[in-house]
């Protein structure tokens, strides 16, 4: 279980190096409306995250029973998450990318406005359904093992949100156009890794 959890952190750790809507929104709620909001924000977008996990999880759990389908799996989702780090390698980072404007109100407001950026992300369904498909192709991972990837996951991208909404200022001074450029090529490499170890992964015996 030690080693699932483990896991699970590296890959929270590798998720928040990506430079995003949710990057932009908390440094510019943390900034204007003070940490709170930006931790109310930055629920939402773990609330968003937990339920694409049971989604996919549970959805692929699901279909498992179909005869070839842990192999199509496998390689869609490897294939997918190459996908997603080639389009972090491609992507153009602006000189002065606009903050993500999130208006002012209650707490309630700034949790469904997290809810919503992340949410609303076609890529974060996509990930989320790569990662479900690396955990079905985990047999040795039972219930415990299970939640303690996810959870460490995700406690792992809460913790590094709240980080970032706490730096804010500092962030937005420091994260020149070359820093964010390297960050994305680390983020796209390592993402590249993951899907080509999963492809191998469903071929190997």
């Amino acid at each position: 279980m030690r080693t699932a959890i483990l896991e699970g952190v590296e890959m929270g750790l590798l998720l928040s190096t990506m430079i995003g809507p949710v990057f932009f929104a908390l440094i510019t709620t943390s900034m204007n409306q003070g940490m709170k909001q930006a931790s109310f924000l930055a629920l939402g977008v773990f609330s968003s995250d937990l339920l694409y996990i049971f989604c996919t999880y549970f959805g692929i759990h699901v279909l498992m029973t179909l005869p070839y389908f842990e192999k199509g799996l496998g390689i869609a989702g490897g294939v997918i998450l190459v996908g997603l780090g080639i389009r972090f390698f491609r992507q153009k980072v602006e000189p002065n990318s606009p903050p993500m404007h999130v208006e002012k109100g209650p707490v309630g407001k700034a949790f469904l406005q997290g809810f919503g950026i992340n949410g609303i992300n076609p890529f974060v369904f996509l990930f989320w359904l790569s990662i479900a498909s690396m955990v079905s192709l985990r047999p040795q991972w039972k219930g415990p093992e299970i939640i303690g990837f996810y959870a460490g996951l995700l406690i792992t991208i809460f913790l590094v949100d709240l980080l970032k909404a706490c730096l804010g200022g500092l962030l937005t001074q420091v994260m020149t156009v070359n820093l964010r450029k390297t960050l994305n090529w680390i983020a796209g490499i390592m993402i590249c890794y993951f899907g080509i170890k999963m492809i191998w992964l469903t071929f190997s015996p």
